[in-house]
């Protein structure tokens, strides 16, 4: 299990002063656990992702591992950006299999896993290309099977599918449920959309503007019903779906109007 623990973080400004950013934010991810944090920007989703890959340190509280404290980055945690990082001057099959490199496997070893890992997003007839050669959702699809290629304990997302168009959106959507009912990883994914959060998560954290705390649980059901059904168009315009989706949206507009007043 990935357990976060009353963690907080504070920012020191340039003119001396200190910021929190998130503040006491508790929450676990079970095995095959997809919990999506919900948020406007500045809520501290990108914080507490940043915290959990080992990139940021917290100011106060823990993060743990399968028991292991986390302090730092490693191989254990996969990370998923908004923009692809890929390396141009290199294929698909030479990005997807970096990380593998790096840690020392063999040539034919590497091959086959990277070949396995395209087949699963669907990119098998484009080992070949350059980034360069493919759509924003493909070389999002190298990225998710980069992140997937050393066998991390969790896949952390930081709102991939935000710079797409809707319809391939939806599409990496559908993937990415794939991915997950396939490999059963745990993911931890952040996004600005509910309508993304409720199709996607296991469990939604709804947070409220910085400092970032987590003001709304929820179990949805939608994203088993779909890796069950194969059939988004009908999770997505069941009633309760839409009732859940406003119910957010309620709560989510509450929280900023409370921060404008404080402010």
């Amino acid at each position: 299990m990935l357990s976060v623990d009353q963690a907080s973080v504070y920012f020191a400004t340039r003119d001396g002063r200190t910021v929190q950013a998130l503040d006491r934010v508790s929450f676990d991810i079970p095995d095959s656990g997809f919990v999506v944090a919900l948020g406007a920007s500045g809520c501290g989703k990108s914080t507490i992702l940043n915290a959990i890959a080992g990139f940021l340190p917290l100011s106060e509280g823990t993060i743990t591992l399968n028991g292991r404290p986390v302090s730092g980055p490693g191989a254990d945690r996969g990370v998923v950006f908004q923009k692809d990082t890929l390396l141009p001057w290199k294929t698909v099959i030479e990005n997807v299999g970096l990380g593998l490199k790096f840690a020392g496997i063999g040539r034919a070893v590497r091959r086959d896993r990277v070949e396995e890992l395209l087949r699963l997003v669907g990119l098998a007839d484009f080992a070949a290309a350059y980034p360069y050669e493919l759509s924003g959702g493909m070389r999002q699809r190298v990225g998710i099977a980069r992140a997937l290629a050393t066998e991390p304990e969790i896949l952390l997302m930081d709102e991939p599918f935000g710079a797409l168009d809707s319809l391939t959106r939806e599409q990496m959507q559908e993937l990415l449920v794939g991915v997950w009912k396939r490999t059963g990883k745990r993911i931890f994914f952040i996004t600005h959309s509910i309508e993304e959060a409720l199709f996607l998560g296991t469990q939604v954290l709804v947070m409220s503007p910085r400092p970032g705390r987590i003001v709304g649980r929820f179990d949805p059901p939608f994203m088993r019903q779909f890796a069950e059904s194969g059939d988004a168009r009908a999770v997505k315009t069941a009633p309760e779906f839409a009732e859940l989706r406003e119910e957010i949206r309620a709560m989510l507009h509450a929280t900023d109007t409370v921060r404008r007043d404080a402010a």
